[in-house]
């Protein structure tokens, strides 16, 4: 008994060996074994940096088309997307009493012509009876200054003569007042006749109507827009870029433009202008991004995606910006020589929105770049060994 109990306790202290020797093999073959990394090399490729910004479609003129006079609508001859013309009629108030006072004021100044003919003809008779009754006092003084007749007779005359130039004053006066009366009855006839042609709504210039405000029969106050007329000839995204985004951002730079009703088709356009203020809460600025040719149909407000192109270059050498970390302050990427950690501080140019950075300098070209998964870049220390996966 004492033997067989002695060759199980050899048997198990044998096995217990056995897994502890495996167990080192596979602490030594996992844990304490160096990491594996994924490398990746320089290459060239055409780079595209591109800024991201999203924004709305705006029209930098937009007019509202409106009344001057009170009225009902009693015809609409244009709807929205419709393309104007300046001068074009887009409708029609209701104009009964307009026109009525300006059959009112056509009387009017028909009565102020007609007053204003018979005070020129009664001037033109009081300034006949003013000469007449002049050569007769002169005549008579004459006389009198001879003794030909009394001076009586004489003065009779001077009176005459004065009666007469009264009344030509008074005359002229009153012909004066006829024309100022006609005056303001033309007047008055222009700003009836202005009224009348009020409802007459017409469109204030070339554009697209972007909406109709007030359908037929409502009655429209003066200032109450009727039509949103647009200048389709200027239409621009206004989109908002991260303040952290803005370098290279220029009038001028070329862009795409993509609309959310056609997300698959993107626009041509270029910066217009650029904001001189960001907001304080969202840290953006609102960048103008103009269609390079008018879009065929376009919606106010409608969401849009810009990507402004602030840098272009052709065969580079190129990483993932993903390999790119920092280390001791200074920005690099870490390589692998002889299977050990090299950190390289590089300087890097123009990202494209797939992630690839332009290196201007600091490697070679031939050697490893490791691609490091967030938690390795933290660990990583130079001259560290590591495992190239394959």
């Amino acid at each position: 008994m004492t033997l067989i109990h002695t060759l199980r306790r050899h048997k198990t202290a044998l096995i217990r060996a056995a897994l502890l020797a495996a167990l080192i093999v596979l602490v030594k073959a996992t844990i304490l074994a160096p990491p594996k990394v994924t490398t990746v090399r320089v290459e060239r490729r055409d780079l595209t940096a591109r800024v991201y910004g999203n924004g709305t479609v705006e029209a930098k003129e937009v007019v509202g088309v409106s009344s001057k006079v009170t009225g009902r609508i009693v015809s609409l001859h244009a709807d929205q997307g419709d393309r104007v013309r300046r001068g074009q009629i887009l409708a029609r108030l209701e104009n009964d009493e307009y026109a009525a006072q300006l059959g009112q004021a056509e009387a009017g100044v028909s009565r102020a012509a007609a007053g204003q003919s018979l005070e020129a003809a009664t001037l033109a008779k009081a300034r006949a009876n003013l000469e007449l009754a002049e050569r007769n006092a002169a005549r008579y003084r004459n006389l009198a200054d001879r003794n030909l007749v009394s001076r009586q007779e004489a003065e009779q005359y001077e009176t005459a003569w004065r009666l007469a130039r009264e009344e030509e004053a008074r005359s002229s006066a009153a012909l004066e007042a006829a024309r100022m009366e006609s005056a303001a009855g033309r007047a008055a006839r222009g700003v009836a006749r202005s009224r009348l042609d009020d409802t007459v709504i017409r469109a204030p210039r070339d554009g697209i109507i972007v909406s109709r405000d007030l359908e037929k029969g409502a009655v429209v106050s003066p200032g109450q827009s009727i039509f949103t007329l647009a200048d389709p000839a200027v239409v621009w995204v206004r989109a908002h870029v991260d303040e952290s985004q803005l370098a290279g951002v220029a009038v001028g730079r070329e862009a795409a433009i993509s609309l959310r009703s056609a997300p698959e088709r993107a626009m041509q356009g270029r910066v217009a202008r650029v904001g001189m203020e960001s907001d304080r809460v969202t840290e953006e600025l609102a960048v103008d991004v103009a269609f390079a040719a008018p879009p065929p149909a376009f919606r106010l407000g409608e969401q849009s995606d810009v990507l402004i192109t602030v840098g272009a270059k052709r065969g580079v050498p190129s990483l993932p910006a993903a390999a790119l970390t920092s280390h001791e302050g200074k920005r690099g990427v870490w390589t692998v020589l002889e299977g050990r950690l090299r950190f390289k501080p590089v300087q890097v140019g123009i990202e494209d929105r797939q992630g690839v950075t332009e290196i201007l300098s600091g490697l070679a070209g031939a050697e490893p770049v490791v691609l490091p998964t967030p938690t390795q870049a933290k660990k990583f220390r130079d001259g560290m060994k590591v495992r190239v996966s394959p």
